[in-house]
């Protein structure tokens, strides 16, 4: 009994994975360095606090199932750090518009984005990705008036400060993580999400706008890339492009890895923050092992093919083994 217990809590929570991943995969590096410690844990903590961001966005938009993933994120992260330069440059007072005009840009591209999908009902991958495209173009635009590496004080302390030893923008990061957490399990929308994700058709009879629902989490997810691009663009001190391309294949591994369901219905932003963490503990094995970036890509890819197998190989045990016996007994011969 209390085994089954115990799996029933660890599939409830599926985060407890990649937090026991994190954990293991620690430990081996301070084995095999020698010099891996807590305090070395910050570093990490730092990286994947932007990862983490921009994989609660993603999560929200893999949670209304169907799927639906969206790729414009690494352009939206690179043109918003460009706007940043160009609306804040290195005054914190040009904060009180600067950081208004990159949300809205965001809102703005999650509202295109949405319209896509759910109004013209393209499918979000292609839409996401065209929207991508015209986003990359405007950097380039952006890129040629841009009048140089200018931060502002503030943003820069955020994204590259510490508290107490703890970075500044890993407590953000965690910050989203809870209250990503709270609308998941605790608002109307948070369950009107989870309802879409599991079956649309039966929200819609029961009320649930599913448009509106859908239309929302595409906005959040392009928020959140902006906030990201002027955190990073601020970290790293400036912009360049193709700065968010790495995101594109680890914002999709930090959500399903973290344990939210590919086919939509369930999310963790838990498991987003804890996975965001495993991957840049793999990526930095691999640095330590001196791999090229090419074959990094390559194992993080392993990785997405491997857990979503495994989602694929769960979502199929769970199917009712009577679907096939309540078919038509045509259907059944065809």
């Amino acid at each position: 009994m209390n085994m089954a217990r115990l799996e029933r809590w660890m599939q409830a929570n599926r985060w407890v994975w990649s937090g026991m991943a994190v954990l293991i995969l620690w430990f081996i590096l301070s084995v095999v360095t020698n010099r891996f410690s807590i305090a070395s844990l910050s570093g990490i903590a730092l990286s994947a606090s932007f990862l983490t961001i921009v994989g609660i966005g993603q999560m929200f938009v893999v949670t209304t199932g169907r799927g639906n993933i969206d790729l414009s994120i690494p352009s939206v992260i690179t043109l918003n750090a460009y706007i940043a330069l160009l609306t804040i440059r290195c005054v914190d007072a040009n904060l009180l518009f600067g950081l208004p005009i990159t949300v809205g840009l965001g809102v703005a591209i999650g509202i295109l984005n949405a319209l896509l999908v759910v109004v013209l009902r393209i499918p979000a991958i292609i839409a996401t990705l065209a929207t991508g495209y015209i986003f990359a173009t405007a950097t380039l635009l952006a890129n040629r008036a841009i009048p140089g590496f200018m931060i502002s004080p503030i943003v820069k302390n955020i994204a590259s400060g510490r508290f107490f030893g703890v970075p500044i923008m890993a407590l953000v990061a965690l910050l989203f993580v809870i209250v990503a957490s709270f609308v998941l399990r605790r608002t109307a929308y948070g369950h009107a999400l989870s309802a879409v994700g599991q079956n649309q058709t039966a929200a819609k009879l029961a009320g649930v706008n599913t448009g509106l629902v859908t239309a929302t989490a595409f906005i959040v997810s392009s928020v959140l890339a902006s906030l990201t691009g002027v955190f990073l663009g601020a970290y790293v001190g400036g912009a360049f492009l193709d700065m968010g391309q790495a995101y594109l294949l680890q914002s999709i591994a930090s959500v399903v890895v973290g344990g939210t369901l590919i086919f939509g219905g369930s999310a963790t932003a838990l498991g987003t923050m804890l996975a965001s963490v495993l991957l840049v503990l793999i990526v930095t094995t691999m640095q330590i092992m001196g791999l090229p970036p090419g074959t990094q890509d390559m194992v993080q890819g392993i990785v997405v093919i491997l857990v979503l197998a495994l989602a694929g190989r769960q979502f199929v045990a769970r199917r009712p083994k009577h679907a096939k016996e309540a078919a038509p007994p045509d259907a059944q011969k065809a």
